[in-house]
């Protein structure tokens, strides 16, 4: 037992000594003992500049998860870096006696390492003072929390998503996925409901992405998970979160009967995914409270084709409802509330555009006519008393909201959401462009027949008005055929302005039309041919020409095809194949 404490020079006088009487049954100091002074030990075990011993835990996080790598490291201030060893306690009870190295590592941590840890140095005879004590938790694999916002798709509108992990740690970097149909290969998720594709190749610090525009390509499944660490810990992926989309898809559509988002209890209810393209694959998906789920499963419904029947409703049917292909294509989306009480609200499944018309209908159980009932929009009554319908002729985007109603004394409806998309301000402009390209073409187009028309009709009408006059010498008194023969060695241009008196017969050449092509065998399938008798005037009247009353000219036109003799002769003489265009 100690007894006294003085200065003990054997020792050094910068050390301070105990001294205590020698016995077996106190042999409990282990130090090694001075030379013994009348039975009196000197002992080396206080000293009053004994070092200090410093624990730190790294990383220095608050919270350590099962699975992650901890260190701990034990410095001697003051004391060097070498020539110590190392002693560590956990809840003040020795774990490694001695150690050589300064860090004490644990990999992986589980939760039975949770406790108190503290270190001391050993050098020689020396002691340092123990450290203070560092507390390490270790909880359970994290799972991260994913939401999105908004989680029905406002096309043009921007989406959010928001991982979380628990949030009393730090240090987490995010990784973000898209959800498709299970593909071996890939990373899945446990249940192999989806199988994840990467949104970006590109680990981020923030714990938000967003998706800029939305579209109705980014319907579908989402996924986060965070991670931290060298080695990098990863926490378990989070639940897919959903943006769905009310409107209709090119590849395929939700159909629903009844056509209403809600639906009494114990009723039946079909489910039809229609394609519109060529995919394949197609299978009916909802999203309840208890998680996502594939198929027309038969704990839920029997399928026909296409077709998914629930035979009788159960109030946890309510949820989220969609096709989705092979591909990971999303049809539109229906929300249905399956409602256990007596009245419910008919509302349109789809989302409306501005200008549409609506109607929306209370229904009671029980009751198949319409009883007076209240409508309200987001908890304000907006018509009381009516015949059980509320029709709006053309919504607008104040419209939107939520609406429910109420029978007096029966009972009142879930909410229903009414989706009412606004029309974009240069939506109309194509289709009034359309219009007004339309009309000018037509108008272009009938001017030009209009022109075309008074051209046809000018040039009929003044056929026989465009013979060139051209001075000839004529020849009279001639037989017809020496008149017809005397032709052929002249140009075809050569025109007869004026018909010859004097002989018998009198012949007029007409001057071919502009449009005269030169190729001789190109000619009509028939030829008409006019042959004009003229009486010889009285020489009395030579001087004045008779009046046609009194000495009228006759002509004879025979009509007929051409002979082949006549065909000849019309390709000596092309300027006569003009006479049938004009007499037509």
């Amino acid at each position: 037992m100690f007894v006294s404490e003085r200065e003990c020079k054997e020792c050094g006088k910068s050390w301070k000594y105990l001294f205590a009487r020698y016995t077996l049954s106190e042999q409990n100091i282990k130090n090694t003992f001075l030379p013994t002074v009348n039975s009196v030990s000197c002992l080396c075990s206080v000293c009053a500049e004994r070092h200090v011993a410093v624990l730190t835990l790294q990383p220095n996080w608050t919270q350590i998860f099962i699975g992650e790598t901890v260190t701990m490291r034990c410095d001697i201030q003051g004391g060097g870096d070498s020539d110590w060893n190392y002693r560590w306690y956990k809840n003040s009870q020795l774990v490694i006696p001695f150690n050589t190295k300064t860090e004490y590592r644990i990999s992986p941590v589980y939760m039975s390492n949770s406790g108190s840890y503290t270190c001391e140095g050993v050098k020689g005879n020396k002691f340092s003072k123990t450290s203070e004590a560092v507390q390490l938790k270790v909880s359970g694999k994290p799972k991260a929390v994913l939401s999105v916002s908004p989680q029905w798709l406002n096309p043009g509108d921007s989406v959010a998503l928001n991982c979380e992990v628990d949030k009393t740690s730090t240090a987490w970097r995010f990784s973000w996925y898209r959800t498709v149909p299970y593909r071996a290969g890939l990373p899945s998720l446990s249940d192999k409901s989806y199988s994840l594709q990467p949104l970006s190749e590109n680990v981020t610090s923030e714990d938000s992405y967003t998706l800029i525009p939305a579209g109705p390509t980014h319907t579908g499944g989402y996924v986060c998970r965070a991670g931290r660490g060298d080695p990098v810990y990863d926490t378990h992926y989070s639940e897919p979160q959903f943006l769905w989309s009310g409107d209709l898809q090119p590849s395929v559509f939700l159909r629903i009967s009844p056509n209403t988002t809600q639906h009494f209890r114990s009723k039946s209810l079909s489910l039809s995914c229609e394609l519109k393209g060529n995919s394949t694959g197609w299978r009916l998906m909802r999203y309840t409270e208890r998680g996502v789920e594939s198929g027309c499963v038969s704990n839920w419904g029997s399928i026909t084709g296409s077709t998914c029947t629930i035979r009788s409703t159960y109030t946890w049917h309510s949820g989220v409802y969609w096709c989705e292909s092979g591909s990971g294509e999303y049809s539109n989306a229906v929300n249905i509330t399956v409602d256990a009480g007596n009245v419910i609200l008919e509302s349109p499944v789809h989302p409306l555009t501005e200008g549409d018309s609506v109607t929306l209908r209370c229904k009671y159980r029980t009751t198949s006519s319409n009883i007076k009932a209240d409508f309200y929009k987001d908890g304000v009554l907006i018509k009381n008393e009516t015949t059980g319908e509320m029709t709006i002729p053309a919504v607008s985007k104040s419209d939107e909201g939520f609406y429910t109603c109420k029978y007096p004394d029966k009972g009142e409806s879930p909410e229903s959401w009414m989706t009412v998309r606004a029309v974009a301000p240069g939506s109309s402009t194509p289709v009034l462009v359309g219009v007004v390209v339309g009309l000018v073409v037509a108008g272009v187009l009938l001017v030009i027949l209009l022109v075309l028309l008074w051209r046809f009709k000018n040039a009929k009408g003044s056929c026989f008005n465009r013979i060139l006059l051209h001075p000839q010498t004529q020849s009279t008194n001639q037989d017809p055929q020496q008149d017809q023969g005397s032709t052929q060695g002249q140009a075809p241009d050569a025109v007869y302005t004026r018909l010859q008196h004097g002989g018998g017969h009198v012949y007029d050449t007409i001057n071919p039309s502009d449009n005269y092509n030169n190729d001789a065998s190109v000619g009509p399938s028939h030829l008409t041919y006019a042959q004009i008798q003229l009486t010889k005037l009285d020489k009395k009247n030579n001087e004045k020409p008779a009046d046609p009353k009194e000495s009228p000219v006759y002509s004879e036109v025979k009509t007929g095809k051409a002979t082949k003799d006549q065909s000849q002769e019309e390709e000596k003489q092309p300027h006569l194949r003009q006479i049938q265009s004009i007499l037509n």
